[in-house]
């Protein structure tokens, strides 16, 4: 069985990642644990330089001191283009078949991000280490301080349009029936209560609200919520599945 069908087929892993309809977009720490030093994986720490350099999962390489959440340096209202984004990848010896485990030290956020981004530019071969860091320690796995310094790869970004929605198209489902737009901020956020240094406050016309942070659980472990929970707390803010929903 290849290292990807292993994934996708679920062997292996705890029954967490298991119970989810779509467990092939997580890896569990048992998993980890025992493919991490494979060939063709990469593991990437999305936390902030300083604390890759304190301690990471052996193995892992961290991100360069650049904008978390893999922004465009000219203009941070957007994504890194593709040019810029390849190099990046290519640097973490990340390639067009690597398989690519992303984790962090913040609940999922930035390493979701990064899965993200590898989405858009159409390396689907990229999953979330569920738990993160956070799982890592409480598990008492082990840990270095010594930095990966992997070989270059090359890695061809493609971008994929349908992972990704433009003002444009948002102004024209906002109302809509067939659409659900989900707002995902801080409630102070969705209010306009804290404006974040914005110009503006609120939110868009019609959003619904669910805070990023209430998907994943509060304990030592920090994993996403199991999906019943995450069903129950959908259909509670208002969020038909049969709908098409665009987050932001």
């Amino acid at each position: 069985m290849s290292l990807l069908s292993e994934i996708e087929s679920g062997e292996g892993w705890n029954m967490a990642e298991s119970d989810y309809p779509r467990g092939d977009l997580l890896v569990s720490t048992e998993w980890l644990a025992e493919h991490v030093q494979d060939n063709g994986v990469r593991v990437i720490d999305c936390a902030a330089v300083e604390a890759y350099r304190r301690a990471h999962i052996p193995g892992a390489v961290g991100l360069p001191n650049i904008n978390p959440y893999i922004k465009d340096a000219a203009d941070e209202t957007y994504v890194m283009p593709p040019e810029e984004f390849a190099k990046l990848m290519g640097s973490l010896g990340v390639g067009d078949d690597t398989l690519v485990v992303t984790y962090d030290d913040n609940n999922s956020l930035l390493a979701a991000r990064l899965w993200w981004v590898l989405q858009h530019y159409g390396h689907t071969n990229a999953r979330v280490l569920n738990g993160g860091w956070h799982k890592w320690l409480y598990e008492g796995r082990p840990v270095t301080t010594h930095a990966t310094r992997p070989q270059p790869a090359s890695f061809t970004p493609s971008a994929n349009e349908n992972v990704i929605c433009r003002i444009d198209q948002l102004k024209k489902i906002i109302g809509s029936p067939r659409a659900t737009i989900l707002d995902v901020r801080s409630k102070d956020e969705f209010t306009g209560a804290n404006s974040r240094g914005n110009r503006r406050t609120g939110h868009v016309p019609g959003a619904k609200h669910m805070e990023w942070l209430d998907f994943v659980t509060q304990d030592d472990r920090r994993v996403f919520r199991q999906p019943t929970e995450i069903q129950t707390m959908l259909e509670r803010a208002g969020i038909n599945p049969e709908q098409e929903v665009v987050t932001y």
